[in-house]
C-alpha cells in the first residue's frame, strides 16, 4: 500500500498536471474516492466528509471538475444518479459495473469479466461507452435461499 504522504503528493501532482488548483477540498474528495472500492454518489462522498467543513456544493463542483479533466470517472447506472470513482491503473477508463436489483449495491467488474470482440462489427452499434450488468448480489442471493 502507498503511504498516505506520498499519495497526497501524487494527488497534488495530478491536480497540477491537469491545471487545477490544489485545495484541501479537492484533496479530501480524491482521498475519499481512492479509499472506496466502488463508485460513490455525491451524497456518499458528502457523508464521508461530514466532519470536515466543506460545503456540499463545493464537493459537487470538485467531483464535476475532476471528471471533466479525466481524474475521475463519472458513471450513471440507470437510476439518474451520477457515481464517481478515481481513475486508477486497475480502473483506467470505462469498465463494466454490476448493480444489485435488490439492495442497489454497485460492484466494479474487471474489464476481462466481459470480453467484447472489438474487431467484430454489430449492425446498428457504433461505439460501446458503458456496460452495466444487473442481477442479485451474493449477499441478497444468500438471503433469498431457503435454509
Amino acid at each position: 500500500m502507498v503511504p498516505e504522504v506520498s499519495r497526497a503528493q501524487a494527488f497534488r501532482e495530478m491536480l497540477r498536471q491537469k491545471r487545477l488548483k490544489v485545495t484541501s477540498a479537492r484533496l479530501a474528495v480524491l482521498e475519499v474516492l481512492a479509499n472506496s472500492r466502488h463508485p460513490l454518489t455525491h451524497a456518499e462522498v458528502q457523508a464521508v466528509l461530514k466532519d470536515q467543513v466543506i460545503d456540499p456544493s463545493t464537493i459537487f463542483r470538485n467531483l464535476h471538475d475532476l471528471a471533466e479533466v479525466g481524474l475521475v470517472n463519472r458513471t450513471e447506472l440507470g437510476d439518474h444518479v451520477w457515481r464517481f470513482e478515481l481513475v486508477q491503473d486497475n480502473h483506467a477508463g470505462s469498465h463494466p459495473h454490476f448493480v444489485c436489483e435488490d439492495c442497489g449495491s454497485v460492484t466494479c467488474l474487471p474489464e476481462a469479466a466481459l470480453e467484447l470482440d472489438a474487431q467484430r462489427k454489430v449492425e446498428g452499434v457504433g461505439t460501446i461507452s458503458q456496460v452495466l450488468l444487473k442481477g442479485q448480489c451474493e449477499d441478497c442471493a444468500d438471503k433469498a435461499e431457503p435454509r
